[in-house]
């Protein structure tokens, strides 16, 4: 998994209420047994048309938001199921962070699984930021998760709610078995220090 450390990112908006992991990756594409090539079908059935061109109606389509790294969007992002297939493919299409009110609780796990940063801004934040995106061609975020601060050009700034177990798997690149595995001795010696007896009858 790659680190995630500090980088500046454009933002894309998504001004949508409990958008679901099929909206985020449909089913029909949930074949593949690899972790990559599902950017390519994210919001599928939005980012293209019944003739499977670029609709040009969808915020994600515009040529302003071309390179976004950062999703902004709205409440309960990620509802659904539990398919790890949506941040697989939200990270394949090249988002690391995204930011809302709230997120489903398996997709927010899972995101931090797969390198991907979900930050829980409050509603007023998060308008705020969307009237940003709108008003500035290119805007962009500077998010620092060693500080756990998200910074805009102009210089205001937002706290990252994270735990520290979280933030040093994030910028250590360690999903939950590497970061057992930071404790491989430890756990070698606690084992050998609590050896089970068995006692036959």
């Amino acid at each position: 998994m790659e680190p995630f450390r500090k980088f500046s990112g454009i933002v894309a908006p998504l001004d949508l209420n409990n958008v679901d992991t099929d909206q985020i990756i449909p089913k029909q594409f949930l074949k593949r047994i690899e972790r990559t090539g599902f950017g390519q079908f994210l919001f599928f059935d939005w980012r293209y048309d019944s003739h499977k061109a670029l609709n040009p109606d969808f915020e994600l389509n515009a040529s302003r938001y071309r390179g976004a790294s950062i999703l902004l969007t709205r409440a309960n992002f990620g509802c659904g199921s539990s398919r790890e297939h949506a941040p697989w493919a939200l990270l394949d299409y090249g988002f690391r962070c995204l930011i809302a009110p709230s997120f489903a609780d398996i997709f927010y796990n899972n995101c931090f699984k797969n390198g991907i940063l979900p930050v829980r801004l409050d509603e007023d934040s998060v308008e705020h930021l969307f009237q940003e995106v709108r008003r500035t061609a290119g805007f962009q975020l500077t998010v620092d998760l060693k500080e756990k601060k998200i910074t805009t050009e102009k210089g205001s700034s937002f706290s990252i709610p994270v735990d520290d177990y979280r933030r040093d798997a994030l910028l250590n690149g360690l999903d939950d078995i590497g970061m057992t595995l930071k404790v491989s001795e430890k756990i070698k010696q606690f084992e050998s220090n609590h050896r089970v007896s068995i006692h036959h009858v």
